[in-house]
């Protein structure tokens, strides 16, 4: 219940600088501050008792990916051919926070894409170039970019063969990885800036549980804006 320390006119600059980079293709969405009751624990493998739950059937949100996937799903069975959205929320966790830089309520930035897979990993490859590309159209040729791949897939050789020509940037393999190894599907992101992490992303189950299709490829990636404010405030 206690302010964030982020100085609210310098939050507002950063949140600026990040809607006025994103591509075209990806619709923004100003997201409710309650989602349906589950929505994290349903979705993902973040526990309940994390999440402040209300006595109405809601969750006060948590994680904008879980619910931009949950309006990807919708617009894919509607019959949209690729979802792409976008939004920024100040999000809260109910879990015990520890330590310098650690606080109970923060600011994300993120990307939820979704669309069929096509086969040997190219929906995956197109899906990584636009995340990417934006990623390091915002924060510069000293963006920290990387990926671990958790599970052998198509989706390796497409990061040599498509993702990275097409880029154009250093994108580091990270093999030492482990976190959030049951949390992503086969294929992980770190996003940092001159050894700041600052958020990560990554492929999930999301869209293909919710519409019971194996073939459905959903990729989410996010940023702390005050992180991101913090190493690189806007001018």
């Amino acid at each position: 219940m206690r302010p964030g320390p982020a100085d609210p006119r310098q939050l507002v600059k950063t949140q600026q600088r990040l809607w006025e980079r994103l591509p075209d293709r990806f619709e923004g969405l100003e997201l409710s501050p309650v989602t349906p009751l589950g929505t994290c624990s349903a979705m993902s493998t973040i526990n309940q008792n994390q999440v402040v739950s209300t006595i109405r059937g809601t969750e006060v949100a948590s994680d904008p990916t879980n619910e931009l996937a949950i309006e990807a799903a919708v617009r894919r069975r509607a019959g949209q051919a690729r979802v792409d959205l976008a939004a920024c929320q100040r999000v809260l966790r109910a879990q015990p926070f520890e330590g310098p830089g650690m606080f109970a309520h923060f600011q994300l930035f993120v990307l939820v894409s979704s669309a069929r897979d096509t086969g040997s990993g190219r929906t995956e490859a197109e899906l990584l170039i636009d995340h990417l590309r934006f990623w390091h159209d915002v924060l510069g040729d000293t963006a920290d970019l990387t990926f671990t791949m958790f599970q052998p897939s198509a989706v390796r050789e497409r990061i040599d063969d498509t993702v990275r020509p097409a880029l154009k940037i250093s994108l580091t393999e990270d093999t030492e990885r482990t976190k959030s190894e049951n949390y992503y599907s086969g294929t992980a992101l770190g996003i940092g800036l001159d050894g700041e992490g600052l958020g990560d992303g990554g492929f999930t189950t999301w869209t293909a549980d919710l519409l019971g299709d194996q073939k459905e490829r959903c990729l989410t990636s996010c940023v702390s804006t005050e992180r991101l404010t913090a190493v690189s405030p806007a001018a």
